[in-house]
Formats: structure tokens, C-alpha cells, sequence
């Protein structure tokens, strides 16, 4: 994932390797929702296991992050905790 250099917590995240990329974030292209459902099952998965997924879920929710998976919630996660947090 590309992160601001200047968390110290990204240094420890399980998402770091570029090949993690295509896993959490979508394709250009438009994905069927088989594929899709599998490709953020396998980024949950990755966040399931890190030791920093707390952190990163905060960094999204604080930067309002409109895309991608963070801290193992999709787009759509994150703003329904967003709006939930409000409520």
C-alpha cells in the first residue's frame, strides 16, 4: 500500500510487498463480483494476521481513505463504522 513515510507503522505492515497491491486496491479494469469478493477476502486475510491493522484502520478513517481495503474493511466498511462512530 502506499503510505505517508512518516507513520512508523507502516514499516511493520503485512501489506508492504508490491504484489500485495493488486489485492488491495481494484483493477483498472471492472472485476466480476466472484473475483472481487475473493481478491478482498485474500487482502482480509493478510489484515487478519497483521500486527499494525489497528493502525492502519485509524490512519483510513482519519484521512477519510476512499479507496482500497485498510485495517481489513473495504470502502464500504469504513463508512458505515464512519457513520456509525456519528450516530
Amino acid at each position: 500500500m502506499f503510505l505517508a513515510a512518516d507513520e512508523p507503522w507502516q514499516e511493520r505492515a503485512a501489506c508492504k510487498s508490491p504484489q500485495s497491491l493488486a489485492l488491495f486496491f481494484p483493477p483498472v479494469h471492472a472485476e466480476r463480483k466472484a473475483e472481487k469478493l475473493a481478491r478482498e477476502a485474500a487482502a482480509k486475510a493478510i489484515c487478519a494476521r497483521c500486527l499494525v491493522a489497528k493502525a492502519c484502520l485509524e490512519y483510513a478513517l482519519e484521512i477519510e481513505e476512499p479507496h482500497g481495503i485498510w485495517g481489513g474493511l473495504t470502502e464500504q466498511e469504513r463508512k458505515a463504522l464512519i457513520g456509525r462512530r456519528a450516530g
